[in-house]
């Protein structure tokens, strides 16, 4: 296993202090050789919210290197040794992933990891020529509450809520505006069925004034020529 390299002066190491107090993050990488798995133990409070992200890389013969595979596969196991090896967390993924889990009691917990996706003889048998191992696994979890390690999700939630919360609002501008031309294109028609109801009276009874004016014209004549 390599961890980096501590700063050598003191101030680098007061400021390093400094950091892993404000983040609470263990960043490590290591060698995997054949599906053996790689296992280490973390003593955590309960109730104690563990992230971790994980890169499994390959040994590349061509190159030289560690390089990404997809067909290379990690199967993430969490136990509470303090309970029997309870197992909290089987969870098996592809060579890049984040698992998490919550420590339901304080104690020792053992987290290992293991290799799998190639046939027996494989790069996961044969290592580096340097004896490494085949696989290159960097790892980097952060241990904390809940509310420090999921505060960046939050804000996000919080960012994607108010974003539904301006756009419920714009529907709803929307919606009162459709109802107000709604509302008004009702009120014109019945103002328009009005003025026809209207214009329909006048001419109802203007025909009738005219039809009784011609018969009143009509009998007055007759009587003029009678006498």
């Amino acid at each position: 296993m390599h961890l980096p390299r501590a700063p050598s002066s003191p101030w680098a190491l007061a400021l390093a202090a400094l950091l892993f107090l404000i983040i609470p993050t263990n960043a490590l990488y290591f060698y995997m050789d054949g599906q053996t798995p790689k296992c280490f133990l973390e003593e955590l409070p309960k109730d104690t919210l563990v992230v971790g992200h994980f890169n499994a890389e390959v040994f590349d013969q061509t190159t030289g290197g560690y390089l990404p595979n997809p067909q290379v596969g990690i199967l993430i196991t969490v136990e509470e040794i303090f309970d029997n090896d309870h197992r909290v967390v089987n969870q098996k993924a592809s060579g890049t992933g984040r698992f998490t889990f919550t420590a339901a009691d304080s104690g020792d917990h053992r987290i290992c990891f293991t290799a799998s996706g190639a046939p027996a003889g494989g790069w996961l048998g044969s290592g580096s020529p340097n004896g490494q191992g085949g696989v290159k696994f960097t790892l980097d979890m952060a241990i904390g509450e809940t509310s420090q390690l999921e505060s960046t999700d939050k804000n996000k939630v919080q960012d994607m809520a108010a974003k539904v919360k301006d756009l419920n609002a714009r529907l709803q501008d929307i919606r009162r505006e459709q109802e107000r031309e709604a509302e008004f294109r009702d009120q014109s028609e019945q103002t328009n069925s009005r003025v026809v109801k209207w214009t329909l009276i006048q001419l109802v009874v203007l025909g009738i004034t005219c039809a009784w004016q011609l018969s009143h014209l009509r009998n007055f004549f007759i009587k003029q020529k009678l006498t």
